[in-house]
């Protein structure tokens, strides 16, 4: 066998069109599957577009570099599943444009943070993050308790995103601004409608401020929400089952 491999090792042109063929061979052999499958992501029951002011959170989380200190993303490994929770399934991120996983952590993972705290304590960390985590190097963000969301263009925001593939309708591009006011008011008139086009999304004020809405509403209903759409025991049961 030794003796067939000379002739790539003494012969650097046939050596070149060998390695092209066969990477060429495994990238077909990756590649063309996916031309018959409609979707390479595994469908969850729980997940949905985020709200309007969920988005609107979002867009604050990406504006002021949250994604830099702070990855959304659990790997598989046991150290990771035992300290943050159940590891991220790629549907979770299916509606995320851009993703959010990151490269580093300064700060823990926040892809199970929803619900995790209370508003009161987002609140304080948002503001003085060392009141509550005395170790933390984290700045403080307390403009954005002071700052009014401009949402007056969410709707345009929620139409791009169907645009580019997130299933919205258009009953919820034309609803957007409602749909915002409506997470932070349980008492409103569009409660009912609100929860029917986004089911499981929490409706209460989120930075203890009712008279305004401010962008830390917006950030911390975002914050709210991770992780919290998938029913996790299911999978833990099958795993505990295997």
């Amino acid at each position: 066998m030794k003796f067939k491999h000379a002739i790539f090792e003494k012969n650097s042109i046939i050596l070149l069109v060998g390695i092209l063929l066969m990477v060429s061979v495994g990238g077909l052999v990756e590649i063309v599957p996916l031309f018959y499958l409609e979707n390479t992501i595994e469908k969850v029951d729980g997940m949905r577009p985020y709200t309007p002011l969920e988005l609107a959170g979002r867009n604050i989380y990406i504006r002021e570099g949250c994604y830099n200190c702070h990855s959304q993303m659990i790997r598989s490994t046991r150290d990771e599943v035992e300290r943050y929770g159940h590891y991220s399934l790629a549907a979770e991120s299916m509606y995320d444009h851009p993703f959010l996983w990151g490269s580093k952590r300064n700060g823990p993972d926040l892809a199970r943070v929803g619900n995790k705290y209370s508003d009161e304590w987002h609140r304080e960390h948002m503001i003085k993050p060392s009141s509550v985590v005395p170790e933390t190097i984290m700045p403080g963000y307390p403009f954005l308790a002071e700052s009014d969301l401009q949402f007056s263009q969410i709707d345009k925001d929620i139409k791009v995103n169907q645009m580019i593939g997130v299933p919205y309708t258009d009953d919820q591009v034309l609803n957007a601004v409602a749909d915002l006011k409506a997470q932070l008011d349980e008492d409103s008139d569009d409660y009912d409608a609100f929860i029917e086009r986004y089911p499981s999304a929490q409706v209460r004020d989120f930075d203890g401020n009712p008279s305004e809405i401010t962008e830390l509403d917006a950030l911390i209903a975002y914050l709210q929400m991770l992780g919290t759409l998938v029913d996790f025991s299911i999978y833990n049961e099958n795993e505990n089952n295997r």
